[in-house]
This record gives C-alpha cells, sequence and structure tokens, in this order.
C-alpha cells in the first residue's frame, strides 16, 4: 500500500503545478549517505507500477516489486523549519546492502540519521 499524507499530497501537487509536471512521481530506491534509501523522483509510468491519483493530474507511483519488499510506504511531509521536506517510510525499513529489511546501513525506519531521506 502506498500512502501520501493529505499535507504531501498538497504539498506534491503544488509542486506539480508550479514546475508544469506531467509525469508522475516514483517512490524509488536510492542510494545515500547512508545506504539505501527510499526517494522520490520524477518518471514515467510503467506497467508494473501502482498509481495513486492525488488531484489536479499529479500521480504517485511505486513499482509493484518494491511495494511488496518494503510493505506498506508512506509519503510525508515534515513542515518544520530546520529541514523542511518530503519524508518517505515503509514498514520493513530499508539498509544499507541487501535492500528491504536490513539495519546494518545504520538508517532507521526508513529515514538516514539526518532525520530524512527525500527530496
Amino acid at each position: 500500500m502506498l500512502n501520501v499524507t493529505e499535507l504531501a499530497s498538497a504539498k506534491l501537487q503544488e509542486y506539480c503545478t508550479a514546475n508544469n509536471v506531467e509525469e508522475p512521481i516514483r517512490v524509488a530506491l536510492m542510494g545515500g549517505c547512508c545506504g539505501s534509501s527510499l526517494g522520490l523522483a520524477i518518471d514515467g509510468e510503467k506497467e508494473t507500477d501502482t498509481v495513486v491519483e492525488l488531484g489536479d493530474g499529479c500521480r504517485m507511483i511505486v513499482d509493484n516489486e518494491l511495494l511488496q519488499q518494503c510493505g506498506a510506504i508512506t509519503v510525508d511531509f515534515a513542515d518544520n523549519t530546520y529541514r523542511p521536506g518530503f519524508t518517505v517510510s515503509s514498514t520493513n525499513p530499508v539498509g544499507k546492502g541487501d535492500g528491504c529489511g536490513s539495519s546494518a546501513g545504520g538508517c532507521s525506519s526508513g529515514s538516514c540519521s539526518s532525520g530524512s531521506c527525500g527530496c
């Protein structure tokens, strides 16, 4: 299941409208400071994707295989003074090396030690 909070949905719709984004926003596995993490990228839709319509033509997608490995994925928006931005977390945390479920990378609950892995 791909969950998008109300605040994240509103911020993503604002972004899509302001930047004339017509392609969907993908939840993807990315490498980073703490190993693998979930992040967001603009990408084309594939037959193997789950699609969530956010409104105003803005869509989120995630590959079904990644969704199965990670369990429920939640996209949220942290609206704080120090580091506002999107956060992506999953039921089965993504860690370094072997993908979802590993805690070897120093990531906790899908987030980097800085508190956010996203865009």
